[in-house]
């Protein structure tokens, strides 16, 4: 059988050693006698130094192209939910391909909604490849909003830029412009490298797709219980993925995925709309603007079946939060309920004006000369009609100062 060893907390088998492991230690990464690979603070700086920054993460319509520069915040969609909920019955069935469209074209006609990546399986179709291609062409007939997608075996992604060249036309012209990046969850954490999904990002990288490296710990099961040490681990395993992936191709476009997520400590399960997710995530942001990397990370998640009360407040303080902290790809932010098992139309709908109301307070104060002249006060309160409501000053910010739900 194939001899397993662990990898900087990172078990791999004998394939895995002939492709990653190669390609680390060729870039000065240092395979122990026990089996981990350390990385050298030397060889993260200098990866860290050939990073990609300010990356532009392109749509098939250049109107709806991703600026990840700074602190510029950008909401969308994520997950694999199995389930979508039945309004007329309010229960749940699953989820198929009709449905990631309908998700998709959705989408395209939120305003708020920044991007379109894979929320939900298409469990209608069977063979693993069909379903891979299936969900590809799902998101893509129904948004032209760049899209995020992942891969179900490295045998896959042939086939699937395949269609990808298709739709752009042609190899050189998706090279220049990549509208659809590839989730991946390149760790299993704790400090395990996840073999196919490795040999996929290679494969990705390869063929001109931007990156997400996922890394998804659950704080006190596969992350450590602290919060800040949660982190600390998303960093490192991300940090890793920055010096696997330059060193397949200095200065490739990647997200730097660190996705910590919250356990309910007395059972176990998933707690995605938490207080601690909210911190979770937004300690992530601040990390990725010390290192200047382009960011993501989780926020929106509802632990509720439904779009209720419960649904609302945990969308909206994680949303907030994350937005506030300057979190560059916001996923999971609408839609997703019942920790990451269910997806709602509805809830995307809604969660649509939610995020309107995020990115305002996210847009923060305008303070300007004009803004903070009181010739408006006094052209009301000494011999005006003492309110401001016919003023010319209100009226030319109604629609720029102010923001209307729209449900």
């Amino acid at each position: 059988g194939a001899w397993e060893g662990r990898v900087g907390g990172v078990l791999v088998s004998a394939r895995r050693r002939a492709s990653g492991v190669e390609i680390l230690t060729g870039a000065g990464a240092i395979l122990g006698d026990d089996g981990r690979i350390r990385f050298p603070r030397a060889l993260v700086e200098d990866m860290l130094a050939v990073a990609a920054r300010d990356i532009t993460l392109f749509a098939r319509d250049p109107k709806f192209d991703l600026h990840l520069t700074g602190s510029n915040v950008h909401f969308g969609t994520a997950g694999a939910a199995v389930h979508i909920v039945d309004p007329v019955t309010n229960s749940y069935r699953d989820s198929t391909a009709q449905d990631l469209y309908d998700a998709a074209r959705l989408t395209q006609n939120l305003d708020n909604v920044h991007f379109f990546q894979r929320a939900m399986v298409c469990r209608d179709v069977i063979d693993n490849f069909d379903m891979d291609i299936n969900t590809l062409y799902a998101c893509l007939a129904g948004t032209k909003k760049h899209v995020g997608t992942s891969f179900c075996d490295p045998a896959h992604v042939k086939g699937c830029f395949d269609l990808l060249h298709m739709v752009a036309g042609g190899e050189q012209e998706w090279r220049a412009r990549p509208f659809v990046s590839n989730s991946n969850c390149f760790v299993v954490p704790p400090m395990k490298f996840a073999e196919e999904s490795c040999i996929t990002m290679e494969a990705c990288i390869r063929a001109g797709m931007p990156m997400l490296l996922l890394s998804a710990g659950q704080a006190g099961a596969t992350a450590p219980a602290p919060i800040a040490l949660a982190i600390v681990q998303a960093m490192a395993e991300c940090l890793a993925g920055v010096v696997y992936v330059n060193a397949i191709s200095p200065g490739h476009p990647a997200i730097f995925g660190t996705w910590p997520f919250v356990s309910d400590l007395r059972t176990g399960a998933m707690s995605g709309g938490s207080a601690e997710q909210a911190l979770l995530t937004a300690g992530c942001a601040q990390m990725h603007r010390f290192y200047n990397l382009p960011g993501g990370a989780a926020a929106g998640i509802s632990d509720s079946k439904l779009p209720d009360m419960q649904a609302g407040w945990e969308q909206a303080i994680t949303n907030t939060l994350a937005g506030l902290s300057g979190l560059n790809m916001v996923y999971e932010a609408v839609g997703m309920h019942a920790s990451l098992l269910g997806f709602c139309l509805e809830s995307l709908v809604l969660g649509d004006d939610i995020l309107g109301q995020v990115l305002r307070t996210v847009r923060g104060i305008d303070v300007t000369e004009d803004s903070t002249s009181i010739e408006a006060m006094k052209e009301v309160c000494l011999g005006g009609p003492g309110h401001y409501l016919g003023h010319a000053q209100t009226l030319s910010l109604m629609q720029t100062e102010y923001i209307y739900p729209a449900v």
